[in-house]
C-alpha cells in the first residue's frame, strides 16, 4: 500500500499557496469540446476530496449520493467537497466540506497533492485534492446535504473499462457526451465521473479520447 501511496504522489501536483495545480485543465465538455463555452467571467473557486481509503485487501474512494432535497444536482453521486471560502486554500476547503457533509475527521486524512482542475458547466473551478486516509474510522452523514455514503473500489474507477461513454439530450436540444461509471447499483456520472477520468489519465498517462 505504501508502494501505491508514493506512485500516486509523485503524480499529483504538490500542495502550494495557490488556488489551483499548473496544468492542463478538464471540463465537462472533454467529448463534445465544440460545445464549450467561452469561460467568460470569472469561475466559482471550488474543490473536491478524492479520500482513497487504505484497505489492506484494496484501496477505495469515499462518494456520496446527494439529498433529494437539494435544489441542484439531487440525487446525483458526488465527491465530498464545494465552494471556497473566502482565502481558504483548495485542501482547507476539501477538507472542510467532507467534516460538513460526512463528519470526517480532517485530522485522518494525510494530503497526497493536487489532481487536474475541472471546469463545469455551470460555472465552477474545481480542483480535485487527493488523501489517503486509514480505514476503521466513522462517519455521520448530514441529511441536508447527503442521502448516502459509500466506498467504491479504487482500481475500479481507475480501470478505463469502466470509463463509458453516454449521450443525453438537455432541455435546450444539444445532445452532451460525458463518461459514466455503474459501481453495483450507483451511477457515477457529471463532474464526477469527470473528474475521476482526469485522474486515471494523470496516473496512468491516458489522453483524452
Amino acid at each position: 500500500m505504501k508502494d501505491l501511496r508514493g506512485w500516486i504522489v509523485d503524480r499529483l501536483d504538490p500542495l502550494t499557496s495557490g488556488n489551483a495545480p499548473a496544468g492542463s485543465v478538464r471540463s465537462d465538455f472533454d467529448l463534445d469540446p465544440h460545445n464549450a463555452p467561452a469561460w467568460v467571467g470569472t469561475l466559482k473557486p471550488a474543490a473536491v476530496l478524492i479520500g482513497v481509503v487504505e484497505h489492506l485487501d484494496g484501496p477505495s474512494v469515499i462518494l456520496t449520493r446527494r439529498s433529494d432535497n437539494l435544489r441542484s444536482h439531487t440525487g446525483q453521486v458526488a465527491l465530498p467537497g464545494g465552494r471556497c471560502d473566502p482565502g481558504e486554500t483548495p485542501w482547507q476547503t476539501a477538507l472542510r466540506e467532507a467534516r460538513e457533509e460526512i463528519g470526517l475527521d480532517p485530522a485522518l486524512v494525510t494530503l497526497a497533492g493536487l489532481s487536474t482542475p475541472y471546469r463545469t458547466g455551470t460555472g465552477y473551478h474545481i480542483t480535485p485534492v487527493v488523501g489517503f486516509i486509514s480505514p476503521g474510522f466513522t462517519l455521520t452523514v448530514n441529511p441536508d446535504e447527503v442521502a448516502d455514503v459509500f466506498e467504491t473500489p479504487f482500481q475500479f474507477l481507475m480501470d478505463p473499462v469502466n470509463h463509458v461513454e453516454h449521450e443525453r439530450e438537455i432541455p435546450t436540444g444539444v445532445t452532451r457526451r460525458f463518461y459514466g461509471m455503474t459501481w453495483e447499483d450507483r451511477f457515477i456520472w457529471g463532474a464526477t465521473a469527470g473528474i475521476l477520468r482526469a485522474l486515471y489519465d494523470r496516473l496512468y498517462g491516458a489522453t483524452v479520447a
